[in-house]
This record gives C-alpha cells, structure tokens and sequence, in this order.
C-alpha cells in the first residue's frame, strides 16, 4: 500500500523524504532497491503481466526494470501499458509503495518496436556537431518518456584506437577531446534540464583498449593514459553536463576488473569529481566476477565486492545482490551503512525523476512521439550530415542526374535495410528475427533518382557479406560494362553476437562482423567483397565505392583503384536517402573522420595523436602515415584558411588565449567546413602526444563568403599529468594548429605559456569556447 497521505513524507524536500525512506525500509527491502528483474521474467508470451511472476520479483519492491518495452517487444503503447500496470502494483502493492526506475537502450535510438533508428555513433561523431546530436537526443528522449522509460544506458564514451573492437561504431571515436563534446551533447539532449531521461555514461573506464582488440579482455594501461585520454570524457560529462549515471567496464585493469574497483567507482568518481547519480552494472559483470574473472568465489562474494566498490544497482537482473546481500550484511560480511547509501542514491534518482510522485504515463498518448514526419526529416538530415567524402579523383562525384544515362549498382550493402543499422538498434540486435521497419535502402534511392532524372538502374548484388561465392561476379561486372558509373555498396554487418564460438559461421552470407562480440583481427572488407570491387573496375566504368560500416576498414588496395570512396558509416534507416543525397550533389558532404583508417591492421597503433617516436617510426613494407588521418573529409568546395592570429604570444598558466582564423569558401558551391584546432607543446618534460584537438567549429559558408571563427582556450586545455602524478600546466613554448585535419595544418602560431602551475581539482576547463563573426567585419 502507498505511504499515507498524513505521514508527511510525500510533502517533505526530497532528501528528508529519502531519509524518512531509508528509516523505514527494511534491510530486504533496501536491498531490494539495489536490484532489477528484466522483462522476461515479468511478461507472459502473449506480453501481458504475469502476475504470480511480479508477486515473485517485486513483493519487496525493485530497483530498476530493464526494458520493457524493447526486450518485450511490445508497441509503444503496450509498453506504456505494462510499465503502468508495473508501476502501479509497485505503488499500491507493496508495503511502502516505492515504484521502479524503468530503463531501455537507446544508443542509436529507442532500442524497440518502432523507435526511430538514427545513424550509429561514429557516424554522429562524423558531424562534429555536438548540436545536431542534442537535437537527435531530444527525439529520443521524447519517445523513450512517452512509453514510461526514466533512465537509459547510452551514451558510449569508450575512446577506440584498436579498430579491431567490434563496439568502435558505438563510439563517438579516438579522440578524447572529440569523444568528451559529442558525448557532452548526447547527455543535453536525453536529459534537457534534469527533467529527461537519466543518461547513463558507458563504459567506465578503458573498455576500447581491451588486449587484442576483444571485447571483455584484460587492460594494460599506464595511470597517466588512462586519466588523460579514457577518463576525460567521463570527467567532463561528469563535471559539465552532469550526466546522472555511470555504467562500470566489463574488463579488469592491471588485474583489478571494474566491476570491483573502489578507487575507479567511488574515489576517483564519487571523490575526485563529486559524482552523486547511481553506478548501474554493465549486464551481468557482477556476476561475472565470480564467472569470468574468478575473483569471487560465489554470487555473495561478488555481490559484496561489487557493491562495496560503489555499484548501486545490478543489471539487468538480481542475481548477486537481493538475499545474498542480505544474508551477508547478517553475516557480518557486509555494513549495513553501506546499503543505505546505495539505496540512498537509487531513492534519490526515483526523486528526481518525479517518480515517487507519479510513475505513470498516458498510455493513449505514448504513439504520438513515434513516427513522425518530423523525426524521418531529423534521421535523414543526420544520415546525410555523417557522410565523409574520403576521395573524389577527378570529381567523379557529385553526378549529375540530367548526364547520367545509366548507373550500375552492385554490392551486398545496397538493398538490405538492416545493413543501415547499428548493433543497438532494435531490429539488429536481433538479427535472428525478422523485424519488419521502415527504412529506405541506397538501392531504394537511386532507383528513386533514377526516375526522376530519366537514368536507368541495374542491379546485381554480386556477393554476399561474408561468404565466399563469386557465383554473382559475372552478373555484377556486366551491370557495370554497361553503365556510366558503378555504385559500390561494400562493409561489415553490425549486431549483437552472443553466440558460442563457431568459426565455421563466417562462412555463412551475411555473418556480423562489427558490432558487440564481432572483434576481428582482420581489418579488410570481409568476404569477397574487395574482389567484387576489383571486378567491375577492371569493365572500366568509373567505381564510386560506398562503405557502409561500422568500422573503418583498411582499402589501401581498394583506395588505389578507384576514384571515389564514401564513409557513410550505419547511417540509420533513412540513411539511403542520405547517401544518394551526397552521391547525387543535393547535399554538399562536410562528414569529417572521428578515427584514423589505416592502411593495414599490422599498423595499429595508428591514432593521430601518438608520442613522437611511435608517430614516426616505420615498418618494411608500409609507413607510418594511416590512409585517411583523423579529421579528414572532402567537400564539393574549396575552404581556404588564413590571418590566424592570437591574442597573446604571453600566456599565464591561470589565464586565456584566444586564436583566431579566417575561413572562406573559395568555391562555387555552398558547404560546412569543420575547422580543428591543435595544441602542441614544444619541448614538454615527459613525452607527449605530437599533437592534440584542443577545439573545433562547423561552419556554413556560401560560395566566396568569409568568416572569422575565435577558439577561446583555458591555459588548464593544456595541462598533463606530471613526473608526480600533478595535474599541471607546463611553463615553455607551445604551438596552435589550424588544420582541414590532423595531418593537413595549413596554418600555426607559436605562444610562451609563462610558468608552470597545478590545476585546482574544480578549477579545470574542459571545452573551448568558439564564436563565429563575419569576416568581412
């Protein structure tokens, strides 16, 4: 039953209510708040509520309920329906009438029955527009709220340099400082003004630098890399955007897995940044101490690590903490205070969320968000905004609709919707499904061009993703012969993959091969698809490659062969409009790469920002150099850079600088340009990176048209970690890049920082403040 009304507890401030809360509550049922039951167990086969089921997981009331809606397939606003009739058992059912913190994934989108699926997250990252993000982010919180969700487990803040990971597209890519802005975004949009939904912050912390490029393996790191590049983003969104929720790492460092590491989950987190959200398990870590990491010896001793390392809620189900944590706090094994402080934050964020004060929804109303025309304008503009031009030898793109007579379209990318998607979009994460959703594939809208123009369109797939058969080439290469210009749809294919080990599946048509669990150690287009490419090139009608993938892939072959390549990425599923968009010249692409593509995988290392001796030293049969460098991205246009000044060449350790530039658009064709600013320190006391993005701003010019762009830059940008492990700003020279990326500086400016200086722990900056003028002024 619901506390009662004369009780005083629901008109109390929030924390005396928590407080009142926590008296009052029984060990079981405090514990219970630390817990979570999934969708699974509660919803019967027809999704309806079962009620001996949610008498049996929720007696004592419940921490989380983990999705609803997207594990239990249901509409809109079934789950609308469910998580009400949840909520309301919870309210009137149980002794203190305490409801559950529903949650559901939505990296690229509600991970449900018809949530809009918007391009995968190092396609977003390919915009460099934090803005365009809180704006897609805002969508998603909209559709998430309708159907009762209040927390979400996105966004992925994993800095990835080993491209072999499989989760590299979830990530917003290799830079830091990039990674921590879009990330920044992301939390905007989903949270608004505390009143969205609870972003959670994934995966703290190093997780893309597993060994090997695997998914769950051991971290080898040292202290200084893994504050300085894995844990800034976390920091910053922790510090600025006051991200509600941090999801701990699966892996364990230098022997110590995440999912037990006090200093990681609560003295770094909770002390050093003044985190006060909840830490939410990765699904089944705790567990997986006893199971994986074989540092617990059963469900309690791993209950008890994990939550006395600072995890407050276990994922997606109750299985180490519930009674074992009970019977352990009996024991003696466990304080009680230290649940009551657990429970304490997860009643603190049903408090903000507004859910103790009503948990329930409009069901009727839960579809309104979903479909709009006004989310396909939003997915298609994303779609189109990610696409990055890599090459375009003799201006082979854009074409010209009313001079094309015929356009072959081959490849095992072009008329499969599912190939548009990420691993965590609804129907790829259940790739063994068929799930029906609307989406327009690249085949869709060039046939659409195609009768608009008066062009004609061929289509022969030639091969699948993965297998070996060729059977298709012949068919392929004719379609070509005939055309004025050949259409290859090549990548990866994205999902989820939990099964067991079986190599004889990559043999199979169209086996994952990017997405959670499809680790690699190749990084070549899998299957035969590189020879596909080749084949109709040798026809002799010009090839404009079109990479649909999750994870950059080493062409250097490819990329010697034919003209033009697109890195349209996951782009969601109206990514073909976006494609043909670019393709076609409707769009001017301004996608700039997030990560460095190599030309083989034997060069990784290969992010921009390497120390000095490991940026230059080569191997016998390549160099150093990547194929395509972070940052890179081509245009329609031509933007010119120039007069970059400051506003100092004296800079004080405590103050600011401020680099201008002037950015035209020497070109006939309207466009965006991401202008990117580098620090480099000169003669540092420990190795540092060659260089590092200390800001950037995406711009729109017409053709001839000039702006002035000021990157504002707090001298704490500059700081690193010292001999002693001091967060310090370093007394000597330094050097601001301006580039059109990492590795085409077209423009620098020396400074003198004046002495050397630690960094208060709440004093630091973390973004550079940009501002954007007329440059005829």
């Amino acid at each position: 039953m619901q506390p009662s009304s004369d009780s005083g507890v629901s008109e109390a401030p929030a924390e005396q209510r928590i407080d009142s809360l926590i008296q009052e509550l029984t060990l079981a049922e405090k514990v219970a708040q630390l817990g979570s039951v999934n969708a699974d167990a509660l919803l019967d086969e027809s999704g309806e509520l079962d009620e001996e089921a949610v008498s049996d997981h929720l007696s004592n009331g419940i921490g989380h309920v983990t999705r609803i809606g997207g594990e239990g397939s249901l509409s809109p606003s079934e789950a609308a329906e469910r998580t009400n009739e949840l909520q309301t058992y919870l309210r009137e059912e149980t002794r203190l009438g305490i409801p559950a913190i529903p949650h559901e994934e939505c990296l690229s989108g509600y991970m449900g029955p018809e949530g809009t699926t918007f391009p995968q997250m190092i396609g977003m990252a390919s915009t460099w527009s934090p803005a365009l993000l809180e704006t897609v982010t805002e969508t998603i919180r909209d559709q998430l709220e309708a159907i009762g969700t209040a927390h979400a487990l996105s966004p992925v803040l994993d800095v990835a340099r080993d491209l072999r990971w499989g989760r590299v597209e979830e990530t917003f890519g290799e830079d830091p400082y990039l990674v921590a802005a879009m990330a920044c975004g992301y939390v905007d949009g989903l949270q608004g003004d505390g009143d969205g939904i609870s972003a959670t912050l994934k995966h703290f912390v190093g997780h893309a630098a597993g060994a090997g490029g695997k998914n769950r393996s051991s971290v080898s790191i040292g202290r200084r890399e893994l504050r300085e590049t894995h844990m800034f983003p976390f920091e910053a969104a922790v510090r600025t955007a006051n991200a509600e929720s941090v999801m701990n790492a699966y892996h364990d460092i230098d022997g110590i897995p995440c999912a037990s590491d006090e200093r990681l989950l609560t003295d770094i987190l909770r002390g050093e940044w003044s985190f006060d959200g909840t830490v939410v398990s990765d699904y089944y870590s705790v567990e997986y101490l006893r199971s994986e990491h074989g540092v617990a010896a059963d469900e309690r001793e791993a209950g008890v690590a994990a939550v006395e390392a600072g995890i407050d809620v276990e994922l997606p189900a109750t299985d180490c903490y519930g009674d074992h944590l009970v019977n352990a706090v009996e024991a003696g094994e466990l304080a009680e205070e230290t649940v009551d402080e657990a429970a304490r934050r997860v009643l603190r964020a049903k408090a903000r969320k507004g859910l103790l004060d009503d948990p329930t929804v409009d069901a009727d109303a839960a579809t309104a968000p979903f479909g709009t025309d006004e989310a396909r304008a939003l997915t298609e503009r994303a779609a189109r905004e990610s696409m990055t031009l890599l090459q375009n030898d003799g201006d082979l793109l854009p074409l010209t609709g009313e001079e094309t007579n015929s356009v072959a379209v081959v490849g095992p990318k072009a008329d499969d919707a599912q190939e548009l998607l990420g691993d965590y979009a609804y129907p790829a994460h259940y790739p063994e499904e068929e799930i029906e959703f609307d989406a327009t594939t690249p085949l869709d809208a060039v046939r659409a061009r195609g009768e608009e123009h008066g062009f004609e369109v061929r289509h022969e797939r030639g091969c699948t993703t993965t297998g070996p058969d060729t059977e298709g080439f012949d068919a392929a290469a004719n379609a070509a012969a005939d055309a004025d210009v050949t259409l290859a749809f090549v990548g990866a294919r994205s999902a989820v993959d939990f099964s067991d080990s079986d190599r004889d599946r990559i043999n199979k048509p169209s086996v994952a091969t990017s997405g959670e669990g499809c680790d690699v150690v190749d990084l070549g287009l899998p299957g035969v698809q590189r020879e596909l490419v080749e084949r109709v090139h040798e026809t002799g009608t010009p090839v404009a490659v079109v990479v649909v993938s999750g994870r950059p892939h080493a062409m250097e072959r490819i990329a010697a062969t034919v003209p033009a390549v697109v890195q349209a990425w996951l782009p969601g599923e109206r990514g073909g409009e976006g494609i043909a968009a670019v393709l076609f010249g409707e769009h001017n692409p301004a996608g700039h790469l997030p990560v460095s593509v190599p030309r083989t995988v034997g060069q990784l290392p290969v992010h921009y920002n390497r120390k000095p001796n490991t940026a230059t030293e080569e191997y016998v049969y390549t160099e150093s150099d990547p194929l395509y460098p972070f940052g890179h991205g081509l245009s329609y246009t031509e933007f010119a850079y120039g007069d970059l000044s400051l506003s100092t060449d004296s800079l004080s350790p405590a103050g600011t600088i401020v680099a201008t530039v002037t950015v035209e658009n020497a070109g006939d064709t309207a466009g965006d340009d991401v202008l990117q600013l580098y620090a480099s320190a000169e003669n540092p006391d420990l190795a540092r990176p060659v260089q590092e993005l200390v800001g950037f701003e995406r711009v729109s010019l017409d053709p001839g048209e000039t702006k002035r762009v000021s990157f504002a830059v707090d001298a704490s940008q500059l700081a690193y970690y010292d001999r002693d492990f001091n967060l310090v700003v370093e007394e000597g020279p330094y050097e601001f890049r301006i580039g059109h990326s990492a590795a085409d500086v077209v423009e620098t400016a020396p400074f003198q920082v004046t002495g050397t200086t630690e960094v208060p722990r709440t004093g630091r900056t973390y973004f550079t403040e940009t501002d954007v003028t007329d440059g005829t002024e």
